[in-house]
């Protein structure tokens, strides 16, 4: 947020000028306006040449440079007053104001500085009363050259300042932009990191669930092999957790183990159907624990709610670079359903969104499939993931 403030301040603080920058803009400008009278002084001079008049380039170009020094002040301090003033530039009658007063103040004192200019050719000794007198009587054209050069000095400096605070203010924004952006993806790798959190804790408290039903079951066999598989389960589990994303084939493989290890504890009921994890599919990224809370899920709704065999079906489909899984399990009128936390499905989808916005998508419901009643889960997300995401 500390940054946040100081990008805005960069909206509305005024530049602070050091010597070294006020230097570097007066030699600037000096170059703008030396260059400008030195393309004037070179078309004079070949105009002089061509009517046989012998006069150097220098004389020339000293003419044009003294002529026009005025004109470099005022457009130095004009540019000052307009980055210190930036209100004069965001409302019309601001700068009507600012031209109305240069129009008052520094056109008098143009046409008194071109009467002194023409004093010093003519009259090297002169007082006050020569210069009114030399300033009153220029002529309309004079003094129309230099309201024209007035005014348009006066827009140039207009549009420059305009555009160097446009910049500025633009500059200002992106910053703000990127750190708002930056917000948020920590914001939301936090809020990814307090769902791996819950999940991996999740995971485990349902798998010792099911070796403490081995355990009662009082065969020690039984329940020794499915500490073995539970220990390969939990290395695979914080292992992966750690990484965005794995490969289908390792997960999948963890699923079968999954599966391996609640098959000890269900036998024969357990009846799970996989189709569609084909090379290309297996191929495929995905995040790490994807499947197994779709799985649990349909276990604890399924098996754990009647006596019966499971019809448990996993299916892939792949649609050009998106992929499809399906995960469903019969539901069973009349029985009340299995209680639980219900934490696998939802945080599901919020990893979903995270990790993918709005390239993935999951939806749950009940179906209809030859009079039975089923419940489906369905996640569409990438077959890959980006490459920015790769580890």
């Amino acid at each position: 947020m500390k940054n946040l403030r100081t990008d805005s301040k960069l909206l509305t603080e005024t530049p602070a000028y050091t010597p070294a920058s006020l230097l570097k803009l007066l030699l600037s400008n000096i170059l703008i306006w030396t260059s400008m009278c030195a393309i004037g002084a070179l078309g004079n001079y070949g105009d002089l040449v061509k009517h046989g008049t012998q006069r150097s380039y220098g004389e020339i170009l000293w003419f044009w440079v003294s002529s026009h020094l005025l004109m470099m002040v005022f457009s130095t301090c004009l540019y000052l007053i307009f980055m210190q003033r930036e209100r004069l530039l965001s409302k019309a009658s601001g700068i009507a104001l600012a031209y109305c007063v240069m129009l008052l103040c520094y056109l008098p004192l143009e046409l008194i500085y071109i009467a002194i200019l023409d004093l010093l050719k003519d009259k090297p000794g002169f007082g006050l009363q020569d210069i009114i007198v030399t300033a009153g009587n220029l002529r309309g054209f004079t003094i129309f050259l230099e309201f024209a050069w007035s005014t348009g000095t006066f827009i140039a400096v207009l549009a420059i300042c305009t555009w160097r605070q446009a910049r500025v203010r633009e500059q200002a924004l992106q910053l703000s932009m990127n750190d708002i952006l930056h917000l948020r993806l920590d914001l939301e790798q936090q809020r990814l990191d307090a769902l791996r959190g819950q999940l991996e804790p999740h995971f485990i408290f349902n798998c010792l669930n099911a070796i403490s039903a081995l355990v009662r079951s009082d065969d020690k066999r039984i329940a020794l092999t499915g500490l073995n598989r539970l220990s390969d389960l939990l290395r695979y589990a914080l292992t992966a957790s750690s990484k965005d994303w794995v490969r289908l084939e390792d997960e999948m493989n963890f699923i079968r183990d999954y599966l391996d290890l609640q098959r000890l504890r269900y036998g024969e009921r357990l009846q799970v159907s996989i189709e569609g994890d084909s090379d290309m599919v297996l191929a495929g990224d995905c995040p790490p624990l994807l499947l197994q809370p779709l799985l649990e899920n349909a276990l604890r709704h399924d098996l754990d709610c009647h006596e019966g065999i499971s019809d448990i079906r996993m299916q892939f489909s792949l649609h050009a670079e998106e992929l499809s899984i399906q995960v469903s399990n019969t539901v069973t009128d009349g029985i009340a359903a299995n209680p639980g936390l219900g934490l696998g499905l939802p945080q599901t989808r919020a990893r979903l969104e995270l990790i993918y916005a709005a390239r993935a998508s999951m939806h749950s419901g009940r179906t209809q499939e030859n009079g039975q009643t089923r419940f489906t889960v369905e996640i569409r997300m990438p077959l890959h993931m980006p490459e920015s995401s790769n580890p």
